[in-house]
């Protein structure tokens, strides 16, 4: 896909951002004030490097892109520098990624179950990370508001 090219998503994530959103290029730099949506059917990977690339391995927990696969590259990659986040979900995608995070000494942020849309992810997460923090939205973006003044 060309670079200047957008999903459908990341357009929509685009008109309401005021950093840059955009669909990922197979070994792409990771560049700061950016959001990165995977491409369709590919698993978004984290590289040592600190680029981004694409893989087509089997769905994990039928998914693909599989948040499992992105939070364990990305632990790796950057280990306690991270803050990996788990939003509203119907699967247990991302939990065993979460763990990961927190393993590698990252931060690890829960949407709170109640507040959720589909509370199924945020459980497993919690379930699979229990040292998360469990944060309504609201929460959630001022933790994120202070990261950024730290």
């Amino acid at each position: 896909m060309p670079p200047d090219k957008k999903s459908i998503l990341a357009e929509l994530f685009q008109a309401k951002c005021r950093v840059e959103v955009r669909e990922v290029e197979d070994k792409e730099p990771i560049t700061g004030g950016t959001v990165y949506f995977a491409t369709a059917d590919y698993h978004l990977l984290v590289e040592a490097d600190k680029t981004l690339s694409l893989s087509n391995d089997e769905p994990v927990l039928y998914s693909r892109p599989s948040i499992d696969v992105l939070f364990e590259t990305a632990a790796d990659a950057y280990g306690s520098g991270l803050v990996a986040i788990v939003l509203t979900g119907a699967n247990q995608d991302g939990a065993q990624g979460l763990a990961a995070v927190v393993r590698a000494g990252g931060a690890a942020i829960v949407q709170t179950p109640q507040g959720a849309y589909a509370a199924a992810m945020p459980e497993a997460a919690i379930m699979a990370a229990p040292s998360a923090r469990v944060l309504s939205l609201d929460e959630i973006s001022l933790y994120l508001q202070g990261l950024g003044k730290a």
